[in-house]
């Protein structure tokens, strides 16, 4: 049950974040076993059916949350608390990233050298892989995925970059507008950012169709391909 210690709100138990678990849990599951060649009948629907479960999930766990704002149980702490989670998600989020650009700075200046032969781990091109010329971008000295194109940078990757920045103008502005109590401005401001997301995911589609179909650049074009799709993902 609901109740205040002190002058902190310390709320009930819940039960959105085990439907979130088994949510992505099936999404996770789903997606691996349809990227991996998995059977589309099962795969496809169990994927669908956990961002299903994850967007329920959003929707009755912000409304909770809500709802209890609006009581008046929050306070400033509380509001303290709400921040520094926003951060230390974001931080987070930096982290995660910072890791798979981490993993593409080696295998660019590190790992792709020294198979080739270059470098104080020559040795493993002697060894394992004598007669592999180091390029970049690369699938490997084993070809892995057969060969492919780079996605050209002032494209589409471009133009996704231009409707990511606008979005957080907009998002931004509907935030002041928000603050200030201007309702009709907070819903022009949301619209529009919302129109900027869905254009974004609309152009990222387009692209990865067009690295499939056309550039043969995929999941299994080595570590290149594997990199690519994490962090443009």
């Amino acid at each position: 049950m609901a109740h205040t210690q002190g002058a902190y709100y310390v709320p009930h138990g819940s039960h959105w974040p085990i439907i979130g678990s088994i949510g992505l849990f099936s999404t996770v599951i789903g997606a691996a076993n349809l990227f991996n060649g998995g059977s589309g009948i099962t795969s496809t629907p169990l994927m669908f059916l956990g961002l299903a479960i994850i967007i329920f999930m959003m929707f009755g766990w912000f409304g909770t949350v809500i709802r209890e704002s609006v009581s008046g149980t929050y306070n400033n702490q509380v509001d303290v608390s709400f921040r520094m989670g926003m951060m230390w998600f974001i931080f987070s989020e930096v982290m995660f990233f910072a890791a798979f650009f981490g993993a593409l700075f080696y295998a660019r200046m590190y790992s792709v050298p020294w198979i080739g032969g270059e470098g104080h781990g020559g040795l493993t091109n002697y060894f394992l892989w004598q007669g592999y010329t180091p390029t970049w971008p690369t699938n490997g000295p084993g070809n892995i995925g057969g060969n492919f194109e780079t996605i050209p940078a002032w494209h589409l990757p471009l133009v996704n970059t231009l409707l990511l920045l606008s979005s957080g103008v907009t998002i931004t502005f509907a935030h002041h507008a928000l603050r200030a109590g201007y309702r009709r401005a907070l819903l022009v401001w949301l619209a529009a950012t919302i129109a900027l997301g869905a254009a974004f995911l609309y152009f990222q589609a387009t692209e990865y169709m067009e690295a499939y179909t056309h550039l043969n650049l995929t999941l299994h074009s080595g570590v290149y391909g594997s990199t690519f799709f994490m962090l443009t993902g």
